[in-house]
């Protein structure tokens, strides 16, 4: 590869923080939140023009509860979902056999009622900006380089929360990292889209009435008589839509009712060998999920009762990603720790998804079952090569078949309020986030609504 040299320069500091969160995602918007507070001065970077990542994009929240129906992911991610449900905009935490559970959104006022829990807490929001490089010294990050269209500045900061899902900032810090399975191969990503249009009582009935010809993985028929519901299936119609010459690039029909009477959400697309730290493999894989859409609808209209009609109303404005790069910090969670349904004494959020991984080749994907939730320890926050620097979400440190489940965004948000609470407290205790006693992290977490299990008294 041809370089330069790029000249030094001086920097201009835009800004001195308590507290920096880097990506505006689930995880973000959520530790962000948790930090504030107390005088802190809290700040949250994010690339796009709004806040929320994959809560904007059509998918449902998956595994408010766990398989025996019991809520563990509570506290600040379930007053997100509050304020959703004050105007109608979040269905209930229906049960679902495949999923745990299933709670709609509308992908917009997720949107708004982000900002409106930033600009309540008095969060510093600075968006369409980019972490170019990381400052560091010794054991202790701080601060940032950004790049915006006021170019390159630096913000400083005691604490820094990696919240990006790809581990920017870690991994411009020189944190250890990981990618993929033993062979690199990671989880492809879906573009989301919406269909309006479509007859739903169609559809549902062909599901409850007409069991065996419309089949659905492990889920039973009676699960889709009332309320929203997603289809995880249809394989013997996808089979006879690709005999008939259209191309389907995935194994199972993925459909979400939306908040409307005829909305549905369509998770079909999917792009394989997509890198979405590499602009050039995520532009491919846009430009590559756009294309499948429309032999994903003549597949619909042709073969699946309710979409004779539908028209495609909007697309999501980014693809989904399930896996890039995670973080390899002071303890690495295992599938082997999720299918015990393993206890930490120093849990911080409690988990409970099955491991759920999307094949990195080919349309199909594994699933394997919990029969309990199962602890997530602070260790999975931290990395071991600084002391303030803390991951959180999609990219805190799991191994790839670990993080099949805890990437779900219900967890991620679990752990953003976490690193958050951490943080703060570490500013008000004067000690490094890594530092933190458990138990004022714990007693925190629990008198503020989180769920840590029965174990954590």
């Amino acid at each position: 590869m041809h370089t330069i040299t790029e000249p030094s320069r001086q920097l201009p500091i835009r800004a001195e923080v308590d507290i920096l969160v880097v990506g505006g995602g689930p995880s973000g918007i959520i530790a962000a939140e948790a930090a504030a507070g107390k005088g802190l001065r809290v700040m949250l970077l994010e690339s796009r023009g709004y806040l929320g990542g994959n809560l904007t994009i059509g998918l449902p929240i998956l595994s408010f509860l766990n398989c025996n129906g019991k809520q563990n992911i509570r506290g600040l991610a379930q007053d997100f979902i509050d304020r959703l449900r004050r105007d109608g905009n979040a269905s209930e935490h229906k049960p679902c056999k495949l999923h745990m559970s299933l709670t709609i959104i509308n992908p917009e006022a997720a949107k708004d009622v982000a900002f409106e829990i930033m600009e309540e807490k008095g969060v510093e929001v600075l968006m369409y900006t980019f972490v170019a490089d990381v400052i560091t010294e010794g054991r202790r990050v701080k601060g940032v380089i950004i790049e915006s269209k006021a170019g390159r500045e630096a913000i400083l900061a005691k604490t820094v929360i990696d919240c990006t899902g790809d581990g920017d900032v870690a991994q411009r810090a020189g944190v250890a990292m990981g990618k993929g399975d033993a062979s690199g191969g990671m989880q492809p990503p879906t573009l989301m889209y919406n269909m309006r249009g479509v007859d739903i009582d169609k559809l549902r009935d062909a599901i409850v009435n007409h069991h065996d010809e419309f089949d659905m993985d492990r889920m039973p028929a009676g699960q889709f008589a009332t309320g929203k519901f997603i289809t995880v299936g249809l394989r013997n119609q996808i089979k006879k839509a690709q005999e008939a010459g259209i191309r389907i690039p995935v194994a199972r029909t993925i459909l979400i009712t939306g908040l409307n009477p005829d909305e549905i959400w369509v998770n079909m697309t999917r792009v394989n060998g997509v890198d979405s730290t590499l602009p050039e493999s995520y532009t491919r894989g846009e430009i590559e999920a756009r294309k499948q859409i429309s032999e994903i609808n003549k597949y619909l209209k042709q073969f699946v009762p309710g979409f004779e009609n539908a028209w495609l109303d909007r697309i999501a404005p980014f693809m989904g990603i399930r896996e890039s790069r995670v973080m390899q910090g002071r303890y690495v969670l295992t599938a082997e720790d999720i299918l015990a349904n393993r206890r930490f004494a120093r849990v911080v959020a409690v988990g409970s998804y099955p491991v759920d991984i999307h094949h990195a080749n080919g349309g199909d994907c594994t699933m394997l079952f919990t029969s309990d939730d199962y602890d997530i320890p602070f260790e999975c926050l931290l990395p071991k090569e600084y002391d303030n620097l803390l991951v959180a979400g999609r990219c805190a440190s799991m191994n790839h078949e670990a993080m099949a489940s805890t990437r779900v965004m219900s967890t991620c948000m679990a752990l953003g309020e976490a690193a958050g609470r951490a943080a703060r407290i570490a500013q008000e205790t004067g000690v490094e986030p890594a530092d933190v006693s458990i138990e004022a992290l714990q007693r925190e977490l629990r008198e503020t609504g989180a769920y840590l299990g029965e174990q954590a008294l």
